[in-house]
């Protein structure tokens, strides 16, 4: 009974994320770009799938994933060796990267790179900078030192870089710090934080998933200087046409082998790890393994259907939507349907409250989680504005993200630790599913229609979307510092008026009450 509801709660979680780009979607089609009834048929199919899919998924995670990370957090920890530590947190940044479903969409939709190649290339990037991250914990470095130092590197080599790889390279930064990674590295911090017996240890425990999608995007830049791909075109984005509902069935059942055995190689790295560990030190009891060992089969069972969703029948209509509405006379009108649905994304991404409601009590409610939430839904809605101006425009992303990163990083120079900390962690919970798997073939359809370079204009919309939590959150911080500077400066009036009364002063509101 408890697993049903559970369950049930992760499906209207599921909806809720789905659900408005859904209704945007169905209504843009229904009164504005008209579409085939095979491909109508094919979202509404693949909308169900996207639910139940991220439904068991994130189910799964939360029985599987967490717990592996929190066992092998404990484990490393117990062993106090920092060669140990390093080799291990290596090794679980590229197996657990390489299962990210956000990855795998955005690995898909890159059209000149092979899928397995920019996989293990961010994959090896995340796992060299969960390194970094844990060394950092271990040391008790500076969070903004580190990031100042590595995204001055990230822009110099971005300067030199194959323009076709720059936009990718910041997109890979963005679908990496997704439901499978972010719950997974966050618990073996915690685990590697207890070494330290310090009172900052536990709030250095944030702020690795902020420097973890540093890593994909250095890599990706790196892979541009060796990497020989194809000519970038839009022969992976072509939309599928269906006569009949027989033939839609037969394109969804013929492709769920496909992933099921993809799926399977991208969880088969983090499953052999954990088995190992299990038979050579964990030794959990049966029902705790058990436990685990189901959860891991929702994972699977979950990224099946949410990727076939996602590659038949849910990108297909974004590309097509696109190119439709890029190739006609209001092909403006890109820039604002494109904000409405980044506002309406974020406000349903389930993470994203947990983030709020975070804010709020670090901040003593000087920041509520009403605030946050508006602040995010703005800036959301703004980076795919931005986004789409870009397509239509062709302006280079990096007289967007040069501006915001120097705002956030100057920013972590007047906020407290902890809203760095949180805010570039934040990113990754910004750019969510439906930003991978939809609003970025809208953008790519969108540029093969106004003749513009799919990879350098519509790639990049994850990253902008990444980066404007940083200075959002951080901003919140601003607030909250001035509030409670102004909270702390009252009551330091008060007892200086105690004092020179001789006594204690009674508000009359308080007698009031």
């Amino acid at each position: 009974m408890r697993i049903k509801t559970i369950l049930g709660e992760k499906l209207r979680e599921s909806i809720a994320s789905v659900a408005p780009i859904a209704l945007i979607v169905a209504l843009i089609c229904l009164f504005f770009v008209p579409v085939s009834t095979g491909l109508m048929l094919a979202f509404l199919l693949a909308v169900a799938l996207l639910i139940a899919g991220m439904g068991l998924f994130t189910l799964g995670t939360e029985a599987s994933m967490t717990p592996i990370g929190n066992h092998l957090g404990a484990r490393m920890t117990r062993s106090r060796s920092v060669p140990i530590i390093v080799a291990l947190s290596f090794v679980l940044g590229v197996a657990i990267t390489v299962a990210e479903p956000d990855l795998q969409v955005l690995a898909n939709n890159v059209p000149h790179i092979n899928t397995w190649a920019l996989m293990l290339t961010v994959s090896v990037g995340v796992g060299f900078f969960l390194v970094v991250s844990m060394l950092r914990i271990l040391f008790a470095f500076d969070l903004k030192w580190l990031l100042m130092i590595f995204y001055a590197v990230v822009f110099c080599v971005a300067a030199f870089s194959d323009p076709d790889f720059l936009s990718v390279a910041f997109d890979s930064g963005g679908v990496t710090t997704g439901p499978m990674t972010v719950p997974f590295i966050m618990a073996l911090g915690v685990g590697v934080a207890s070494i330290r017996s310090d009172r900052n240890a536990e709030s250095d425990s944030f702020g690795l998933v902020g420097l973890c999608s540093i890593g994909p995007i250095l890599a990706v830049l790196v892979l541009g200087f060796a990497y020989e791909g194809e000519a970038a075109d839009m022969s992976a984005q072509a939309v599928a046409a269906w006569p009949d509902t027989v033939s839609l069935g037969a394109s969804y059942v013929s492709a769920i082998p496909h992933y099921m055995l993809e799926v399977a190689f991208a969880l088969a790295p983090i499953a052999a790890i954990f088995l190992i560990f299990q038979f050579v030190s964990l030794r959990l009891r049966r029902l705790p393994f058990l436990k685990i060992l189901i959860g891991i089969l929702y994972t699977y069972a979950g990224l099946v259907l949410f990727l076939t969703g996602v590659n038949v029948g849910f990108s297909s209509l974004g590309t097509l939507l696109g190119r439709e509405i890029a190739s006609g006379e209001w092909r403006w009108a890109l820039v604002p349907v494109s904000m409405l649905m980044g506002w309406f994304i974020i406000r349903a991404e389930p993470a994203v409250h947990v983030l709020n409601r975070q804010v709020e009590e670090m901040s003593a409610g000087a920041v509520s989680e009403k605030a946050m939430g508006l602040s995010l839904s703005a800036a959301v809605a703004a980076a795919n504005g931005l986004a789409m101006v870009r397509v239509l425009t062709g302006v280079n992303i990096l007289w967007f993200l040069l501006p915001g990163y120097a705002a956030a990083l100057a920013l972590s120079f007047f906020v407290p630790k902890m809203f760095t900390a949180i805010a570039f962690d934040s990113g990754g919970v910004a750019s969510g599913p439906m930003t991978a798997t939809f609003m970025l073939p809208l953008a790519m359809g969108a540029a093969e229609a106004v003749g513009g370079n799919v990879m350098t204009d519509a790639f990049g919309l994850v990253a902008l979307v990444a980066m404007t939590p940083l200075v959002t959150v951080q901003i919140t911080g601003v607030v909250y510092k001035l509030r409670s500077g102004r909270a702390a400066a009252r009551e330091a009036e008060l007892e200086l008026a105690a004092e020179a009364l001789g006594g204690d002063v009674i508000e009359l509101w308080e007698v009031g009450a």
